[in-house]
């Protein structure tokens, strides 16, 4: 028989600073072989890794800022060595996830199981498509070969491939007739849809959309993906009711187990007030995206209003501060971002009250902001805490001890499907799907409301879910939706970032590259000389029609505020993906980490080598 480890990792979390793995084969106590259907649970769980290393990849898109010593570089656009922070993706797939998930697909498929094999299969290529995206050229073929001492890197094109290829397996064998009585062996092991084929086959095509969907900056989109995108949609989530979500049990302080807890919950410090929105954010939320003097980079200040100190910009994307106005305001910003207003949580539905907030955002590595202080993403401008006359209780909305950890949604397949409809020219049907994502989004929000205590300085959302119910409508409804009448990229991929807003970092942050960032260049993709120099990015002006993130500016940018050089070992460039995990790679695979082309894994700018979804070709070799 062949030989089989079975790794034990506990749910949730792994306890203790050394992982221990069990030779089923030599332990007598042990059974020959392992049921697949035991390794599912604990491969679920390890989805919060997403979470980890959205502490890192969140303020690379301008979605936090972070005061945090271990993160403040990645928001500088640059890597400290000798550190696995930002590393924990590649931890799950190839030691958390890694040989549990080979071995049930594994067994699975040798005992016929096919839709435990295909529920494998599903979440293969799904880990995979995250891992490749954030670190771009990985061990693939190498990665679980028995008695490798290294591991050679496959470039991200085959890697691409790859994902889609086992994407499609999971959809084949979950269609399969499959007659096994599972009992409640699937059921109570699935965190995300307890066992339900139809929303893992649908997972299966999401999967294939987002895929492909980072490809559509490429020449040959249209012509090569556009295709197989549009019909994968339409065999992808079908509403909001498919979002996938791993549940988790919560619990807080009573929990056996910290780690039952949601990792961006009150009751573990992974974000207390190290993590805070960043400006743009706010700006984007709230409809303040300021207007610059294209000659000399500057705000243009007002002097009339503290908390509208600058000239806004005349267009703005996602809504504006005409508030009194029916369908003008973006109730998201009510539930998305953390603020100080309304410390007694008085008048949760009462629109006036709600619409009368004020929000303050940071910039990359400070919670002071150009207008004001940042507070926590649980409202206060203080460590999070949940005991005392005043504190969080158990957090508020996705940043609750309980909250589930959201993997994808049917309003991002839209937004993916409007995407790919606009560059085919199909207008119309692009605006569909946009305003279908919109209305998604805002169901998928209003999901996680837990309304404060009113009176009462302990935690929850300022809002109620009634309220916010009511102003989705009017807002989806209204001009900067429903009304809209020049659909253009910009409102497509801005809505979509909102909507990702902050879970779907990763994911933004693939559309940001791809843009380039709104970098100003010629020829096929920036670079030094054509895009930027040692100590300043030419990032497009907002009257620029092509710019997709109106307001979006990187540290180095040319507008007031920025300014600031990168670390020198960039070379002038942001990042376009993160090193692979220290301790795996710079540790024992160095050799083939200077195979890599065209820029070696131990540069110094490694983290600036542009991945090929991003390239508009199939780039330099």
């Amino acid at each position: 028989m062949r030989k089989k480890l079975l790794y034990l990792l506990p749910l949730f979390a792994i306890f203790g600073s050394c992982e221990k793995y069990l030779d089923v084969n030599k332990n007598i106590d042990a059974p020959a072989q392992v049921e697949g259907y035991l390794y599912l649970a604990n491969i679920i769980q390890q989805y919060q890794g997403l979470y980890w290393d959205i502490r890192a990849i969140g303020p690379m898109t301008q979605m936090m800022g972070t005061t945090s010593g271990t993160y403040t570089t990645f928001a500088n656009q640059y890597y400290t060595e000798g550190s696995d922070a930002g590393g924990e993706l590649w931890r799950v797939v190839y030691w958390n996830q890694g040989m549990n998930l080979e071995n049930l697909i594994n067994q699975s498929l040798e005992a016929e199981d096919w839709t435990l094999a295909g529920i494998g299969y599903a979440m293969k290529a799904f880990s995979w498509d995250q891992l490749t995206k954030v670190h771009g050229e990985v061990p693939m073929k190498d990665a679980f070969v028995p008695g490798l001492l290294s591991h050679n890197y496959d470039y991200q094109k085959d890697v691409y491939a790859q994902v889609r290829e086992w994407a499609y397996k999971a959809i084949e064998l979950l269609e399969r007739p499959d007659d096994h009585n599972y009992g409640s062996k699937i059921t109570d092991n699935d965190y995300i849809y307890a066992g339900d084929k139809t929303k893992w086959i649908r997972f299966a095509y999401t999967v294939i959309v987002r895929n492909l969907a980072s490809l559509s900056n490429k020449n040959n989109f249209s012509q090569d993906y556009a295709q197989e995108l549009l019909e994968a949609a339409g065999k992808a989530f079908q509403s909001p009711a498919d979002d996938a979500t791993v549940k988790i049990a919560g619990g807080s302080q009573s929990a056996p187990y910290n780690e039952f807890n949601n990792f961006w919950g009150t009751a573990r410090p992974n974000l207390s007030y190290s993590f805070f929105q960043h400006e743009w954010a706010v700006q984007v939320l709230t409809g303040t995206v300021p207007e610059y003097d294209e000659t000399t980079g500057e705000k243009i200040r007002l002097d009339q209003n503290p908390y509208h100190p600058y000239k806004l910009a005349a267009k703005q994307i996602i809504t504006d501060t005409l508030t009194d106005m029916p369908g003008h305001f973006d109730p998201r910003a009510a539930v998305k971002l953390g603020t100080t207003s309304n410390k007694l949580f008085q008048h949760l539905n009462n629109a006036d009250s709600v619409k009368a907030y004020e929000y303050y955002g940071g910039m990359f590595t400070s919670t002071v902001g150009s207008i004001g202080t940042a507070p926590s993403f649980y409202g206060r401008n203080i460590s999070s805490t949940f005991t005392g006359a005043e504190h969080d209780g158990i957090g508020r909305w996705i940043y609750r001890d309980d909250a589930p950890y959201i993997l994808t949604t049917y309003a991002e397949v839209q937004f993916c499907l409007a995407e790919a409809y606009w560059k085919m020219g199909r207008n119309a049907e692009a605006f569909d799907a946009f305003k279908k994502g919109v209305a998604a989004d805002m169901e998928t929000t209003a999901r996680y409301i837990y309304p404060g205590k009113e009176g009462s300085p302990t935690g929850g959302d300022k809002i109620t879910r009634e309220l916010f119910t009511s102003l989705a409508s009017q807002y989806v409804n209204g001009p900067y939706v429903g009304g809209l009448d020049n659909l253009t990229l910009s409102h497509i991929m801005m809505q979509k970032w909102v909507a990702l807003y902050p879970w779907g970092a990763p994911e933004a942050w693939v559309d940001m590259r791809k843009y380039h960032y709104d970098i100003s260049y010629t020829g096929g993709y920036p670079s030094n000389g054509n895009g930027w120099v040692q100590a300043l990015i030419d990032q497009k002006w907002d009257s620029d029609p092509s710019k997709v993130y109106k307001g979006l500016y990187l540290g180095p940018a040319q507008v007031q505020g920025r300014k600031s050089a990168y670390n020198v070992r960039n070379e002038g460039s942001p990042s376009y993906r993160l090193r692979p995990r220290y301790n795996s790679e710079y540790m024992w695979n160095l050799k083939s980490l200077e195979t890599l082309k065209p820029i070696p894994g131990t540069a110094d700018n490694y983290q600036t080598s542009i991945p090929w979804f991003a390239y508009p070709g199939d780039g330099p070799q």
